[in-house]
């Protein structure tokens, strides 16, 4: 931590505004308002996608949506990322950190805004708030810093930000296919250079992670992540639910009951006991970096799972017992069995272990794919509901009359 308050020569208001011993771990107001921000970001992506799905007319085009939702979803779980790190190292009860916070927050608004047109008329704009966004909270940092030898990552940060940018804006004016290669080359471009820390050909390389100082406040907030997509997907189901047409029938409304059922069930295997306690598992790792990065790995795959059981569960609204495209039941069965990926990483994470319930359940729930191609999407829905209630039901199992099991992580 002493590293990270940047004390000698260096001087400025971007080294006044880094975390010190005094800091709280937990996470802010303004950070959770930054949340709320997001769940609506979210929604768009889920209700545009939902709609292109249920209303395209091929096969090509409900894949095609697909790989639209994810080329949305990534860069939003990107900002969320680049905020909770930028807040991990600076002071979020400062008042220059709450508005770049608030800034952030509003260009996630407008990021929203125009999700439904992003791949349409509004694909400027969302490419250009992007990048102003990414490349624009580096430049402001990096140049804040000053000397402080923190400065180094933010200029890395800036120049790969900048290279994915050109990507950005040229697939803002191409169109169709080449939009979606240059937005998906964008998207590599930046998590791979993350991957790499951000390396620049005139800088030493070295990895500057705050997970060393801050593991406690990461965890916290990947915690709330999980929170917010488990709750939009409520938001989502509730909403296609009461603006439904005309009465509401058994299979509309059995459909939102195994919507919120999937979501606790969601949210019972992230939290026990993995999901309660990483943060303290990552604290005490030998390399607390390296989990980190595993751990932010991992909640990226269970947001991703989210997202498509969320998608799935809205489609549920509209045709409960109609056909079951592929690329409808690759949502409703592929999501949940990413989540539960995510979720077995993480258990490696805190626990040095791999569960075999979860594997079981990943293995069931593309196994069933086959019968489940020619059953309507409430079926598919609620067979996904009692396979994740098994894997519920093993955790309770094991740890019935047991203490409380402690982190035990890798390494």
């Amino acid at each position: 931590m002493a590293r990270m308050e940047g004390a000698g020569a260096a001087r400025g208001l971007g080294v006044r505004l880094l975390r010190g011993e005094w800091s709280k771990q937990e996470a802010s107001f303004v950070e959770l308002f930054f949340d709320l921000v997001l769940v609506f970001a979210l929604n768009r992506v889920v209700a545009t996608s939902t709609s292109q799905l249920a209303s395209s007319p091929s096969s090509a085009g409900r894949w095609a949506s697909l790989l639209q939702a994810l080329l949305l979803i990534l860069p939003l779980m990107w900002v969320w990322s680049m905020t909770a790190y930028s807040t991990a190292r600076f002071e979020p009860r400062r008042l220059a950190v709450q508005v770049m916070v608030l800034v952030t927050a509003f260009g996630v608004l407008l990021l929203g805004v125009v999700t439904p047109k992003a791949f349409g008329g509004s694909a400027w704009m969302f490419a250009g708030v992007y990048v102003a966004l990414q490349a624009g909270r580096a430049l402001v940092v990096a140049v804040a810093l000053r000397s402080h030898w923190l400065q180094r990552l933010y200029w890395g940060i800036l120049v790969w930000f900048c290279v994915s940018a050109v990507a950005w804006l040229l697939g803002a004016v191409a169109h169709d296919t080449a939009r979606m290669l240059l937005w998906s080359l964008a998207i590599v471009i930046e998590y791979g250079s993350a991957r790499l820390g951000w390396w620049v050909p005139w800088q030493k390389p070295e990895r500057i992670l705050a997970w060393e100082a801050a593991a406690g406040h990461l965890a916290d907030r990947y915690q709330q992540l999980v929170l917010i997509a488990l709750g939009e997907t409520i938001l989502a189901v509730g909403i296609a639910y009461t603006e439904a047409s005309g009465s509401l029938r058994f299979p509309q409304t059995f459909g939102l009951v195994i919507a919120f059922i999937t979501a606790v069930l969601l949210w019972r295997i992230y939290f026990y006991r993995a999901g309660e306690v990483f943060g303290s598992a990552v604290k005490s790792a030998a390399n607390p970096a390296r989990l980190g990065r595993v751990a932010g790995s991992a909640h990226l795959l269970m947001i991703l799972g989210v997202a498509a059981a969320a998608i799935g569960n809205e489609l549920v609204q509209k045709h409960p017992t109609g056909h079951t495209f592929k690329s409808w039941l690759a949502l409703m069965l592929g999501g949940p069995a990413l989540f539960v990926a995510g979720r077995t990483l993480l258990e490696w994470v805190v626990f040095s272990r791999v569960s075999r319930p979860r594997l079981l359940g990943i293995a069931a729930l593309l196994l069933l794919a086959v019968p489940l191609a020619f059953a309507p999407p409430l079926v598919v829905v609620t067979v996904v509901a009692v396979v994740l209630l098994a894997i519920a039901v093993a955790d309770a199992r094991r740890a019935a009359g047991k203490p409380a099991e402690a982190p035990t992580p890798p390494g």
